[in-house]
């Protein structure tokens, strides 16, 4: 058993072998069951020849983010639902549909930067506090942390 995930070490390899990038961070942070309902979001949101760049991203923005409950992926949308995998789901096709807008507008400039100009606009209603100034910067640490 490894005590700190609940799993046996054949769980653990089955996991390993089957996740996504940006998995494991998810696994340390928030624990199994986020980290199968991560794979989910990105497996139905994410298309295939995409994952390897974008599920890291996805990874990225929950540490960025660090939404309590309800709020991991910082989705403020009415329609979303207050759960882990509402939350990731939907960061999961934020991004996929704004690297689509990327490519389509070509590419110019790094994603990360246009994806946060649409995610965590500074200047937004929402940010009272200016917080959003730093999202783009905390991405970009996280995706170069779990893609080393």
């Amino acid at each position: 058993m490894f005590p700190c995930y609940n799993m046996t070490m054949l769980q653990f390899a089955l996991l390993l072998m089957l996740q996504v990038p940006g998995q494991d961070a998810i696994l340390q942070k928030d624990g199994q069951a986020a980290a199968e309902a991560f794979q989910d979001a990105i497996e139905v949101n994410i298309r295939p020849e995409c994952r390897d760049m974008l599920a890291p991203i996805v990874a990225a923005i929950r540490y960025a983010e660090n939404g309590g409950k309800g709020k991991e992926y910082g989705i403020l949308h009415p329609r979303v639902k207050p759960t882990y995998r509402s939350q990731a789901g939907w960061c999961a096709a934020t991004v996929q549909k704004n690297y689509d807008r990327w490519v389509k507008a070509g590419s110019k400039g790094e994603f990360i930067v246009f994806l946060g100009n649409r995610y965590c606009p500074v200047g937004a209603e929402n940010d009272p506090n200016g917080l959003n100034k730093n999202w783009t910067k905390n991405v970009r640490f996280y995706v170069d942390k779990f893609t080393k």
